[in-house]
């Protein structure tokens, strides 16, 4: 270690030598301020002890665990999930609820199948050579959209030109010899009827004019098929479409029936959607096109929201794929915007029917209990009444109502899981329930569902085994509902479970009414 070394670890030693005095003068300090407060809490501490020992039966243990059960009570109270919200609910229970209504209406419901389908053209050509050769040049350009007949490249005709050159040529030659054998036939047939040659040698030139006039027919079959080699090097479109991506370059050589292609040309107006419909449903669907009704459909993206284009339903299989029970059906798109691509994935919406003025409400007016499926309807007094209703085909957040409930009656679409038959409601401003006479065929729901917790989400908790009752229970208000509701059916399907109390907090605490 050199002397400048050493010179900086003797400067550091120093430094924590004062650092270690510095900290050891404050913590004194420190102690001396603490030393009276200190003191008074040992007497009060001592004092509490001597209170404790004369007042308390067990002494400072006792004091001890009953701070311990108010710290678990206070623990308890704070994580209880909806005891904030049960308590004001309860309280709230007393005056009208708050709802949500809507007015049944009549109004047409689409009957539609929805599925999923696969984007197909109704041509796709990979294009091949017919005739060996270098490719000299392409006559399109990647993407573009070509007719029938266009061309598209060209191969090197020199030699097929030549070939055809080499069968014109043998074809002249040949109906030369034949025109030649013709005129010694004549020549032939006049001395035989001279009696001045043989009948042999007269057979034997018709013989020779029948082998030339084979000759020249070989030799045009041979113009022909050089005429057509020829006119493959000219590799043209066999149907209208989109040009692909190129799958060789200017300057290569090709030869016929290979397995890959030049190009590849793919159809796209009109263009098609396959899916496939179950076969409960192909009766309806043949029905209607026999009676030659054009079925409307429509596709769809992938989340079923934005429309993508619009067209119809042109053939329907022949045969049940038994695997799955489906039947796989064909819709023709005009596609002229270029909206559909080839195999793209899209939601296909069939319109099968339509149902004309049907009585229809949203989806949210709709419970189900144990009894059967009802709505609450408001009554002009602004109490409401628990109704049953028939439900028919739904479309979309519509559903139609065929028993039960009239057009132009004020039905509860939001929060009906706080209220009972006879619950008086308040509506949001600028909504009047109009006088309405009840359906002929309306009927109220039993007793039983419209007593407290017998009827609409209070059932429902009588279903839940312990595990489901503490984890719907763990969960906020609206989820809580949202749970309830998404599994109803389930639910409902189920025995009564033992000791399935509504949790606080939801639908505002237990319903009036008798227990």
């Amino acid at each position: 270690m050199n002397s400048e070394e050493t010179s900086r670890f003797q400067t550091a030693a120093e430094q924590a030598r004062r650092n270690f005095d510095e900290a050891r003068r404050r913590f004194d300090s420190a102690g001396e301020r603490a030393g009276p407060y200190l003191k008074k809490a040992a007497g009060a501490l001592t004092g509490i002890r001597g209170w404790c020992s004369r007042h308390l039966p067990g002494g400072e243990k006792t004091l001890w665990i009953a701070l311990g059960l108010i710290l678990l009570v206070l623990f308890i109270w704070a994580i209880l999930p909806g005891s904030d919200t049960s308590q004001a609910g309860r309280s709230g229970m007393g005056g009208p609820q708050p709802v949500g209504v809507a007015t049944a209406a009549n109004g047409d419901i689409a009957v539609t199948l929805n599925e999923l389908g696969t984007v197909t053209p109704l041509a796709t050509v990979t294009i091949r050579p017919q005739v060996s050769g270098q490719i000299l040049r392409f006559a399109i350009q990647e993407g573009q959209m070509v007719q029938a007949g266009d061309l598209l490249a060209e191969i090197d005709p020199r030699s097929y030109r030549a070939a055809l050159d080499q069968a014109q040529g043998q074809l002249a030659r040949d109906n030369a010899a034949l025109a030649n054998t013709r005129l010694d036939l004549k020549r032939q047939q006049a001395l035989y009827a001279a009696k001045a040659t043989s009948q042999q040698a007269l057979d034997t030139q018709a013989a020779l004019v029948k082998q030339n006039e084979g000759a020249v027919m070989a030799d045009r079959g041979n113009v022909d098929a050089a005429a057509i080699n020829l006119g493959y090097t000219r590799v043209v479109s066999p149907v209208a479409g989109r040009v692909g991506i190129r799958q060789v370059d200017v300057g290569n050589l090709v030869s016929a029936g290979q397995t890959s292609g030049i190009v590849v040309v793919t159809r796209l107006e009109p263009i098609s959607v396959l899916f496939t419909v179950p076969e409960d449903n192909v009766g309806e669907i043949i029905s209607r096109l026999n009676t030659g009704d054009t079925l409307t459909v429509e596709a769809y993206d992938r989340s079923q929201t934005a429309k993508i284009a619009t067209g119809h339903l042109s053939a329907v299989d022949t045969q049940i794929d038994t695997t799955t029970g489906t039947v796989k059906l064909r819709a023709l798109f005009d596609n002229a915007g270029g909206e559909l691509f080839p195999n793209q994935f899209v939601n296909v919406r069939l319109l099968v029917s339509t149902l004309r003025r049907q009585v229809v409400v949203p989806a949210a007016a709709i419970q189900r209990g144990a009894e059967g499926t009802f709505v609450f309807v408001v009554k002009p007094d602004h109490t409401v009444a628990m109704r049953t209703v028939t439900t028919g085909k739904q479309q979309d957040d519509r559903i139609a109502i065929t028993k039960g409930l009239n057009a132009g009656e004020t039905v509860v679409t939001d929060g009906a899981d706080r209220l009972h038959d006879g619950s008086e409601v308040t509506i949001p401003s600028g909504q009047k329930v109009a006088k309405v006479a009840p359906a002929e065929n309306a009927t109220a729901p039993p007793a039983t569902a419209r007593s407290g917790r017998r009827g609409g989400s209070f059932a429902l908790f009588r279903k839940l085994t312990p595990a489901e009752h503490d984890q719907v229970c763990a969960l906020s208000r609206e989820d809580r509902r949202a749970w309830l509701t998404s599994r109803r059916d389930e639910l409902m399907k189920r025995p009564d479970q033992k000791g399935g109390e509504p949790c606080g907090g939801f639908g505002g605490g237990r319903p009036p009414g008798p227990p």
